[in-house]
C-alpha cells in the first residue's frame, strides 16, 4: 500500500512525521510536491508524478500538507488537479472543496455563521471608504487581516480612525480585499483544537507576549483538556467546512468562545510538545480508514 504525502517539503517537521508515522503502519510513504505533477487531458495516465509514478492507478489515498504561496494560475491549478484526482476515484485528505472553503477566510466565516458557530463581526470589501465608514461599526478597534494567509503574517491591529484609512488606501491600491474584523479582547492567549475526523485529539492554549498567538510567531503552547464546550464547537467547525483534519482556532472573548480561523492543513508541531496523543498516527490512521473502504 502506497500513501501520498504532497507537500512543498518532505524534509519539514510535519512532513516527515506523517511520512514516518506511515512507515510505523506498513505504509510506503511518497513525497512530492506540486511541480512534480504532470497532469493530461484526452490521454493517460492522467497524472503522474515526474513521468514515474501513475498517481491515480499506484498510489492508495493521498495527504495533502500546505497548498503554498504562489500566483493565482499557480493555486488555481493546484486546486484543480487535487479535483481532477478525487473525480478519478483516489482518497484525499482533505479534500479539495474543503481546502477552498477554508482557505478563504471570508468564505469560511459566512459558512460558520450560516451554521450556527459564533464569529467576530467581520467587514468585507474592494472600498476602502466604505471600510473606513464601517470603522467605528466594528468598535473602533479592529485587525486587518489578509483574505488569504496563515501563520499570522500580515495581520494588523488599528484603533485609529486615520491610520486605519491609510492602511486600506494602501491595500486597495495595490488590490488587496480589505477583510477587517473586530478586536476581541482574549488576554494574549487562545486555544488550538486539532479534529481527526469527528473528535478533538489534542488541543492546546497558545499563551503569547501580545495579542497574536501564533506558535510560529513566538507564542508558547501549553497543555490544555478542552472542556465540552470547545470540543462540539471545534467538531461543528470542522464539519461544516467538511474538513477530515483541521486546525480550529479558539478565541475566549467576554461573550464566550468564538471560532477565529479553520485550517484545513495545519501545522502541529507546537501542538507535540504539550500532548502524549501522536497526531501524525492519528492523521495517517484516519486516511488508512478511507483508503481500506
Amino acid at each position: 500500500m502506497r500513501l501520498g504525502v504532497l507537500t512543498r517539503n518532505p524534509r519539514s517537521w510535519e512532513s516527515n512525521q506523517i511520512i514516518l508515522a506511515a512507515q510505523r503502519r506498513g505504509v510506503e510513504p511518497v513525497a512530492f510536491n506540486f511541480s512534480d505533477i504532470l497532469a493530461r487531458v484526452a490521454y493517460k495516465p492522467e497524472t503522474t508524478i515526474k513521468k514515474r509514478i501513475a498517481i491515480v492507478n499506484d498510489l492508495d489515498g493521498m495527504i495533502v500538507r500546505p497548498i503554498g504561496r504562489g500566483s493565482l494560475d499557480e493555486i488555481i491549478f493546484r486546486l484543480d488537479a487535487l479535483h481532477r484526482l478525487e473525480g478519478l476515484g483516489l482518497p484525499i485528505i482533505n479534500s479539495p472543496s474543503s481546502i477552498e472553503k477554508a482557505v478563504d477566510k471570508y468564505r469560511a466565516l459566512t459558512l460558520l455563521e450560516e451554521n450556527g458557530v459564533p464569529v467576530p463581526r467581520t467587514i468585507v470589501t474592494e472600498n476602502p471608504g466604505a471600510a473606513i465608514d464601517a470603522f467605528y461599526e466594528l468598535g473602533g478597534d479592529v485587525v486587518i487581516k489578509p483574505l488569504f494567509g496563515s501563520r499570522g503574517i500580515g495581520i494588523t491591529r488599528v484603533s485609529d480612525q486615520e491610520t486605519f484609512g491609510r492602511v486600506c488606501r494602501a491595500l486597495a491600491f495595490v488590490h488587496h480585499v480589505l477583510y477587517v474584523q473586530e478586536f476581541v479582547p482574549h488576554g494574549t492567549r487562545d486555544i488550538r483544537a486539532f479534529v481527526v475526523g469527528e473528535k478533538v485529539v489534542a488541543a492546546m492554549r497558545r499563551v503569547s507576549q501580545n495579542w497574536k498567538t501564533n506558535v510560529s510567531r513566538g507564542a508558547k503552547p501549553t497543555s490544555l483538556k478542552p472542556d465540552a464546550e470547545v470540543e462540539e464547537l471545534a467538531v461543528k467547525a470542522s464539519k461544516t467546512l467538511r474538513c477530515e483534519v483541521a486546525g480550529i482556532d479558539i478565541m475566549e472573548g467576554p461573550d464566550g468562545y468564538l471560532v477565529n480561523e479553520v485550517n484545513s492543513q495545519p501545522g502541529f508541531r507546537g501542538l507535540q510538545l504539550v500532548t502524549d496523543i501522536n497526531i501524525a498516527e492519528k492523521v495517517v490512521d484516519h486516511i488508512l480508514c478511507k483508503m481500506h473502504r
